[in-house]
């Protein structure tokens, strides 16, 4: 079998690529649905807006269950709609969220002083009055 750095080495190109989407169903055996979300710019109004596909993934031993964010990958058709492997959990994704749901202070973000103005002396401020 031909390993990802021989087809590189051939000159011919591999089925690489990977998304990261969250499991939506597992009801399927060795079978799961992938929602991969992605932002699209309209071409009129060029706001972005979220488009989801939901893909169908190979799980070979039932591990993944609903609401997982794992990484998928593409391969060879394994049926009639499967085209999408499942390559393990998405880690780094869910060790970032979890550092930043901590708690911080209420005011612990807030400037000591309203941005653009300057504390003014009190001769200043009599002078500025009259």
């Amino acid at each position: 079998m031909r390993t990802l750095n021989d087809m590189i080495q051939e000159g011919t190109q591999a089925k690489n690529r990977r998304l990261t989407g969250t499991v939506v169903s597992d009801r399927m055996q060795k079978t799961r649905i992938v929602a991969v979300t992605r932002l699209k710019k309209h071409p009129k109004y060029l706001k972005y807006y979220k488009k989801t596909t939901r893909f169908k993934a190979h799980d070979e031993k039932n591990e993944y269950k609903t609401g997982d964010t794992v990484v998928v990958g593409e391969t060879r058709p394994l049926s009639r709609e499967k085209r999408w492997r499942i390559i393990g959990k998405s880690e780094a994704l869910n060790s970032t969220i979890g550092s930043e749901a901590k708690i911080h202070k209420k005011d612990e973000f807030l400037p000591s002083e309203p941005i653009g103005e300057t504390k003014l002396s009190q001769s200043e401020t009599n002078s500025k009055s009259e």
